[in-house]
């Protein structure tokens, strides 16, 4: 998939001059919710004395598969050479611009499951102490080190931060 399609909201709020260094999305693992409730579904169909659950359970889940999709498709994570860039949501949206040079932490929050499937929990801490959580973020790490090396390459740059070249991307 081209970047430019699937990060349009990134990609339409540039400013002169800033460049897109990284982009992530959400990690697969948001499906598993609705991959368990149509397991569940459709293993309480077949015996005759629990039917009626797995009618119950099946409506439930194709309801948690649009909104997991949705949620997939329409969220967008990027480091450029100025700010993160935040968008998430469908129906409602919230999306968020941290400045880099407002950064003052970002932690990599991972379980085992997580671990072992390369995402994770991010927490971006920015001046003032408010902090924006994302969670089930491919590629944790990675996101975390664009974002330090930006904060750098801004640092070591009087006027403001160009750099960011090259365009990294991580897609599931």
């Amino acid at each position: 998939m081209d970047w430019r399609i699937a990060m349009t909201y990134i990609t339409e709020n540039l400013i002169p001059g800033e460049k897109v260094v990284f982009v992530t999305r959400l990690h697969p693992i948001v499906f598993l919710t609705p991959s368990i409730l149509s397991f569940l579904a459709l293993a309480f169909m077949i015996p005759s004395h629990v039917r009626g659950l797995g009618q119950i359970l099946a409506p439930i889940a194709a309801v948690v598969w649009v909104m997991q999709i949705a949620r997939y498709f329409r969220s967008e994570f990027g480091v450029t050479s100025r700010r993160v860039l935040i968008k998430t949501g469908f129906l409602t949206v919230d999306s968020h611009e941290i400045l880099l040079a407002k950064v003052e932490g970002i932690a990599v929050h991972q379980g085992i499951l997580a671990r072992a499937l390369g995402c994770g929990s991010i927490v971006i801490t920015g001046t003032g102490g408010t902090a924006q959580r994302l969670d089930a973020i491919d590629a944790p790490f990675e996101f975390r080190k664009e974002v330090q090396q930006q904060i750098e390459l801004l640092g070591g740059q009087a006027g403001g931060a160009d750099g960011g070249e090259s365009h990294k991307q991580r897609e599931g």
